[in-house]
């Protein structure tokens, strides 16, 4: 688990990410229907996306979204669900995705590495932020940050934002470490990569884990299957206020388009169909508009972050 940390932290951290796939003739991007230099209008338009729960069912549950899309931008939209977000991260890279469904982290990795552009944010619960948390067993002894040394710590992803990078630079800061690596290895016992939100929990809630970092709450997705959940699970902290999730383009679409798909977007919110399904998916109550500028936060985390990371 240890050879996989850092190796997925060499994969975020490269200014050379792997492609997905090829760059020229693999895309779904035609070149000949470029409007200006460096600019395309696709044939199909790819939206991505990375599941925080439910990863069996979000591609059905996303496919009236891409129809609605389709109909309204009279190009072939097409949902597809990613491995991870470094795979989202990877495709945008390579235009395999043009619409990416990423993490305030995510983004900032795209938008260093590729010139991802943000376009849109979440809202949630009237907010356009939230926190991250830490969840462990009711009845585990464990009642502060100081409490998780030596356990074992479950995140969902280590593109995350409020799943790893909030959180590790937070109590990389409160108790002076020097590394992630020593994060994991001197700090906590072990690491595990769950694979997101609600497994994350999941495995803490099992047994498996002893801490789980995630979006907060993410208990209240859990106790349909879970129905102890809240009582069984309990919070003991949280992170400092975090950006919303982000609707992201590549660079490289026609400025035209990006600017209609904006627009479709923000009218989904007069759509309770369409916003039910973004509940469904990411517990989106609203879409707004959003700025780079929003997220600089999560540029300077990441900077402190990745100024301690040790290979």
């Amino acid at each position: 688990m240890k050879k996989f940390f850092s190796f997925m932290l060499v994969l975020l951290l490269a200014v050379g990410l792997v492609a997905c796939g090829t760059n020229n003739g693999g895309n779904n991007a035609s070149n000949e229907g470029n409007s200006g230099e460096g600019q395309e209008k696709p044939d199909t338009i790819v939206m991505g996306f990375v599941p925080s729960q439910d990863s069996d069912t979000i591609a059905d549950t996303v496919e009236p979204l891409a129809n609605r899309l389709s109909e309204e931008l009279g190009i072939e939209v097409e949902g597809r669900v990613m491995t991870d977000y470094t795979a989202l991260i990877e495709a945008m890279g390579s235009n395999e995705v043009q619409v990416g469904f990423i993490p305030a982290f995510g983004y900032v990795l795209a938008n260093e590495q590729y010139d991802v552009e943000v376009i849109l944010k979440s809202v949630r619960h009237g907010s356009g932020t939230y926190k991250a948390q830490y969840l462990v067993k009711a009845d585990s002894g464990i009642e502060s940050l100081a409490d998780l040394e030596g356990k074992i710590w479950a995140y969902p992803d280590a593109a995350s934002t409020s799943g790893f990078l909030f959180p590790a630079a937070q109590l990389m800061d409160e108790f002076d470490i020097e590394s992630a690596n020593a994060l994991q290895t001197e700090f906590f016992s072990q690491g595990i990569a769950a694979g997101g939100h609600d497994t994350a929990a999941i495995a803490v809630y099992e047994g498996d884990a002893d801490v789980a970092t995630t979006f907060d709450d993410v208990r209240t997705t859990l106790t349909e299957e879970y129905p102890d959940m809240m009582e069984e699970m309990k919070v003991i902290g949280h992170t400092s206020d975090i950006p919303n999730d982000t609707i992201s383009v590549t660079k490289d679409l026609d400025e035209e388009l990006k600017q209609q798909i904006k627009e479709v977007f923000l009218s989904l919110n007069e759509d309770p169909e369409m916003i039910k399904i973004m509940n469904e998916v990411y517990n989106w109550d609203e879409i707004t508009e959003a700025s780079d500028e929003e997220y600089e936060v999560v540029k300077e985390t990441y900077a402190k972050f990745k100024d301690s990371i040790s290979f």
